[in-house]
């Protein structure tokens, strides 16, 4: 588990940050439409704790994406200067 924080700790630390965020703005938007402190601070604190999880995964999906993408980008440069 040390290996995977470590190895993880900019996409974390980025998640972290936006998890903060999300339950801020959660908490606010709940309240004003329900005006319940209990049920607000419940919502708030749900709906980001799944988002958070999605979030990590999105952002390990994107960089898998992006890597690629580079990859096939440099070897398709150097296969068309190879024929030139």
């Amino acid at each position: 588990m040390a290996q995977f924080a470590r190895n993880n700790l900019p996409t974390l630390k980025k998640t972290a940050s936006y998890y903060v965020v999300h339950i801020t703005v959660a908490a606010l938007v709940a309240y004003a439409v329900t005006g319940n402190l209990l049920v607000s601070l419940t919502l708030s604190l749900l709906e980001p704790t799944v988002q958070a999880f999605a979030f990590f995964f999105h952002e390990k999906a994107w960089e898998r994406i992006n890597g690629r993408q580079g990859t096939g980008h440099a070897h398709s440069q150097q296969a068309a200067g190879a024929g030139a």
